[in-house]
């Protein structure tokens, strides 16, 4: 099973919060995992999306307390590390999908891209050599399919 990260900004407006959802509920329906930083924003859109849709979230939480995860959080991870639990996002991601998002996420994608991991940025930061750009939600997830049947 693939463990998918999204990564975003913590605070967002309502259509990047719909784009997240809807890639949360195709990574679950496609049967993987969603990791994320646990919190507000792009990360709870996410989760909201792959829990209503039957599928695990794991959320590696910044502090030392798990109550501090969205609601949709299934799997919470205290790491007490604050931003530097982004490197544990990645590590934990075959696969990353940035939306929006600010320093925290450019942090991430630039770990992600370091480390060879597959990047695929929705409406994020632009001109990023290594970064497979889309439009759409659903351009996203058929990205994802893609790379997770490439390396199956």
């Amino acid at each position: 099973m693939k463990m998918v990260g999204v990564m975003g900004a913590g605070d967002c407006n309502g259509e990047i919060y719909e784009q997240a959802r809807k890639v949360g509920a195709g990574i679950a329906k496609a049967g993987g995992i969603l990791v994320c930083g646990g919190l507000g924003g792009v990360m709870e859109g996410a989760c909201q999306g792959a829990y209503e849709a039957g599928g695990q979230t794991v959320g590696i939480l910044p502090g030392p307390d798990r109550t501090h995860a969205n609601p949709y959080v299934t799997i919470p991870i205290v790491t007490d590390l604050g931003h530097a639990r982004n490197v544990l996002v990645v590590r934990s991601s075959d696969i990353l999908v940035a939306i929006a998002g600010g320093y925290g996420t450019l942090s991430e994608i630039s770990i992600a891209l370091k480390l060879g991991r597959p990047v695929i940025g929705l409406h994020t930061w632009p001109n990023m050599e290594g970064i497979q750009y889309v439009e759409t939600a659903e351009k996203a997830l058929d990205t994802v399919l893609a790379l997770v049947y490439e390396t199956i």
